[in-house]
């Protein structure tokens, strides 16, 4: 099979400037509802993309752990590649796709931590064996074996056997946008795109994209 042969003719739905909500955190949501509501596969599953400080892209997928605060929250090590990406250069691209409706979500904003308290308070709400995990993974290191890091998590298992302190270099970034774009696929690659840009007097700014 020629892979410049697959193609699919989206048209499942439209979208337009006047239907969308003036506000792109409230259209964001609605979103994110209908896909959760659609049960397609991992709806909060975003592929976030981040730059080293020598300006190199690197794009990896987590999962959206929360819309606080005109803000797309997830959770991470910080000594992580991306958590060192996102605190040398602390800024960081959005991507959401939902195939099953025939959408996608691009978000671009300014990365900063979360507070300490709200880290914990996450932390505290996640399984046992992933608090575990946490300590147990020096994220995005070298190791000679999966037996390294399953030996790291008996150890850590036996030292917290109840509660599981959060580790000082674990925890969450905001993402706080300025760009957000909303894509509805259609015929003819004919797409639906609108775009929000946040003004520097704070006021969000809809627009409709060529596809």
């Amino acid at each position: 099979m020629n892979i410049a042969d697959i193609r699919k003719d989206y048209s499942h739905k439209e979208l337009s400037v006047k239907e969308c909500s003036e506000d792109p955190i409230e259209q964001f949501t609605t979103w994110l509802n209908e896909a959760i509501k659609s049960e397609v596969n991992e709806p909060t599953a975003m592929t976030i993309s981040s730059v080293s400080p020598e300006g190199k892209p690197s794009a990896r997928t987590v999962l959206l752990k929360g819309v606080e605060e005109e803000a797309f929250v997830f959770y991470t090590n910080y000594q992580s590649r991306k958590g060192t990406h996102l605190e040398a250069t602390p800024y960081a691209a959005l991507t959401f796709f939902w195939p099953e409706l025939e959408r996608q979500v691009n978000i671009e904003g300014r990365v900063e931590r979360v507070s300490e308290e709200t880290s914990d308070a996450y932390f505290s709400s996640r399984p046992y064996k992933s608090r575990v995990g946490a300590w147990a993974s020096e994220q995005s290191s070298e190791i000679s074996s999966k037996n390294e890091v399953m030996k790291r998590f008996a150890m850590y298992a036996a030292k917290y056997i109840t509660h599981v302190p959060r580790p000082p270099h674990w925890g969450g970034f905001r993402v706080i946008p300025n760009r957000i774009e909303f894509w509805q696929g259609r015929p003819s690659r004919l797409h639906d795109r609108v775009l929000y840009e946040l003004t520097e007097e704070g006021v969000w700014i809809r627009k409709r994209l060529a596809p």
